[in-house]
């Protein structure tokens, strides 16, 4: 692709990264795994890393799966329940840039049986940011209900399109049942952060093998961004420990 080569990762690169992390000795966890090691009711490998895929393309069961099935790795896919099997709609029509289809309900079953997780990205890949707590709730309920009854499997773990959140989306995600969702806020989650508010590390079409071990094992101060959600949310995550000790 000539343009927003940022959101995507060449499936080669993405093999030769999957191997470095084979050969580093580095953990695959699943998102339920990793949580409990941030909770501290298991132990965290020191080399540990959870893999996340947003929007649920249908070339991730033709690149990704593949590879992953290759070195025993499991990896989280948020799937966009409104819009399984056609077209992304999120954008306008921009020249070089095609529309990849995502995956159907079919496609979603198989990389479940190879011991993918499926997670929600909504039902319409809505900036939740943007539209009011009725509609936050709507759209992150309705999607892990359909999701579920496709699936004939709980999904627990959210993705807020566009990285696009807000306190009221926290709380929608709680009350829709979910016990984790991530954002795009940039850093290594830490047992300090919120469930539902879960920082990531972005691979990018342009991360060489080199920068994609930087990212991976330096450890970097966050940004204020991160930060200041991290101060907001910590009275939350101490009362729901309080709570449940």
């Amino acid at each position: 692709m000539r343009t927003h080569r940022a959101n995507y990762c060449d499936h080669r690169r993405f093999d030769r990264q999957m191997g470095l992390l084979h050969a580093l000795g580095w953990t695959v966890l699943d998102l339920d795994q990793a949580l409990a090691g941030l909770r501290g009711e298991r132990p965290l490998p020191a080399r540990s890393v959870v893999l996340t895929f947003d929007d649920g393309y249908d070339n991730f069961a033709d690149f990704a799966l593949p590879v992953l099935a290759r070195h025993g790795f499991t990896a989280t896919v948020y799937a966009i329940s409104g819009w399984l099997g056609q077209r992304i709609q999120w954008y306008g029509d921009e020249p070089g840039r095609p529309r990849p289809r995502l995956m159907d309900a079919a496609q979603l079953r198989e990389i479940q049986a190879a011991g993918m997780t499926v997670g929600s990205h909504t039902v319409t890949h809505a900036h939740l940011a943007a539209i009011d707590p009725a509609a936050q709730l709507r759209e992150v309920r309705d999607s892990r209900l359909a999701l579920e009854d496709l699936l004939g499997k709980p999904v627990r773990h959210l993705c807020y399109p566009f990285g696009s959140f807000n306190l009221e989306a926290v709380h929608a995600a709680g009350a829709a049942g979910y016990v984790s969702a991530t954002t795009c806020l940039r850093g290594a989650a830490t047992p300090g952060d919120h469930p539902l508010a879960l920082p990531r590390k972005a691979i990018s079409f342009g991360d060489s093998l080199w920068g994609f071990a930087w990212k991976l094992g330096f450890k970097h101060a966050p940004k204020p961004e991160l930060t200041a959600w991290r101060q907001r949310l910590a009275p939350t995550l101490a009362r729901q420990r309080d709570a449940h000790p």
